[in-house]
């Protein structure tokens, strides 16, 4: 009460109040750049071509659709969100900072993932975890479906999957940034059906919190029961890449391998690509 009331006759606004959230999204665990260097590489070594049409679903603020128009002046992005706000965020902060002829190979799209029809691509993505919203096997055999029909004939989508015993277990963890703290929160977790609910908050130096800054209600799939409805859903096969360990920093090095076999550790991050 003693900080607020000193804010209040200061007229200072506390950092939590002044920061954007999406800002603070992206520079806490998003990079687009890197994410489309695998993404690129890995088509190309998976199809010996070269992708030029990409879909970004749950894009919110279009960051990797915007990266890879960059990439190539024959690249083009379609970007599909629910949420019309984070588009126009989207927009204003990347779009706009695009040149005239890459915006021109850019669209925004305010729809629904599962009934929106967008022109064949060579490459669609769902990152983020987004698509654990489809807490059912069947609807997230659809959405997979809706994935392969939306591809080219030699088309690879790809995603992303957390896991690990730590997956399961009610915690946070906090990771410190120049200049906030990046507070992952996972806030309950049912093991009858799966239910997991999630949170971002974001701590100041200055003592101020930016306190549910993103919220999600997800089920937590595994990679095994991911791979299968995947396969239900037409795909010719699936690939896991697993990130390499650096022992110096005791984390992950960004480094991704294709792999049939991992360590059971406490928690990883991995991308899959569904060939079609």
């Amino acid at each position: 009460m003693g900080r607020q009331k000193t804010e209040k006759r200061s007229g200072k606004k506390s950092r939590a109040v002044l920061a954007d959230a999406h800002a603070l999204y992206e520079a806490a665990v998003q990079c687009a750049e890197t994410e489309i260097d695998f993404i690129d590489a890995e088509f190309t070594r998976l199809r010996d071509r070269t992708a030029h049409y990409l879909r970004e679903d749950f894009c919110g603020t279009a960051n990797a659709a915007c990266e890879w128009v960059r990439r190539r002046r024959k690249n083009y992005a379609t970007a599909i969100d629910l949420e019309p706000s984070v588009l126009a965020w989207g927009q204003e902060h990347h779009v706009l900072e695009l040149g005239a002829a890459e915006q021109a190979r850019v669209a925004l799209v305010n729809a629904d993932v599962m009934s929106v029809d967008t022109p064949l691509q060579d490459i669609i993505i769902a990152m983020n975890f987004s698509y654990w919203v489809f807490k059912e096997r069947r609807l997230l055999r659809r959405y997979f479906k809706r994935l392969r029909d939306s591809l080219v004939d030699d088309g690879v989508a790809f995603l992303d999957c957390y896991g690990g015993y730590d997956a399961f277990r009610v915690l946070k963890e906090r990771t410190q940034h120049k200049r906030f703290t990046y507070v992952w929160d996972q806030a309950s977790y049912n093991p009858v059906n799966g239910d997991l609910t999630c949170h971002i908050h974001f701590n100041f130096p200055d003592g101020s919190r930016m306190k549910r800054a993103f919220s999600y209600d997800w089920r937590l799939w595994t990679l095994p029961e991911i791979r299968e409805v995947l396969t239900e859903a037409g795909f010719q096969r699936s690939v896991v890449y697993w990130q390499g360990w650096d022992d110096e920093t005791e984390s992950g090095n960004g480094e991704f391998s294709a792999v049939e076999t991992a360590d059971a550790d406490a928690g990883w991050i991995c991308y899959l690509a569904a060939l079609k």
